[in-house]
């Protein structure tokens, strides 16, 4: 698999967990300000998810999304979690550290994969923006 597929199915399985994660969170979140503030961050997620997948598609190749086995492991993860404290400052806590193990992967593969076409570093260079943004902006409800 070359450099440019590998880069975008991170981008994209990135992005699909921020999805995922918020979509579930956003149910459970409480308080009018912090909800508006994950769905902020689930519409940003949400693009980039879709500029992958059309990157994926350009580059004749199926998207690769998070497994199944994933998806039930961080629902359980989230519920087990949040079933004590729903506030929006444990919520903001775990999103922080969900963001920063993003950064630290987004600047490796970055590193890694810096012979990508620079549209995909571009995509790659926004999602790790946007984490980086979503801890400050988290940092508000802690």
């Amino acid at each position: 698999m070359n450099e440019n597929i590998e880069l975008l199915k991170f981008i994209y399985q990135n992005s699909q967990m921020g999805i995922e994660t918020i979509s579930q969170l956003i149910d459970i979140a409480e308080g009018k300000e912090f909800v508006e503030q994950l769905q902020s961050q689930l519409k940003e997620y949400k693009n980039i998810n879709e500029k992958s997948e059309k990157l994926l598609e350009e580059n004749n190749c199926d998207e690769e999304g998070i497994s199944t086995f994933e998806k039930i492991r961080t629902y359980l993860m989230i519920n087990m979690q949040t079933v004590t404290d729903k506030s929006p400052s444990h919520i903001a806590e775990m999103l922080i550290i969900g963001s920063n193990m993003g950064v630290l992967d987004a600047t490796k593969n970055l590193k890694k994969y810096k012979e990508a076409d620079d549209k995909i570093i571009n995509l790659m260079e926004k999602l790790l923006k946007i984490e980086e943004d979503n801890i400050q902006k988290l940092k508000d409800f802690l």
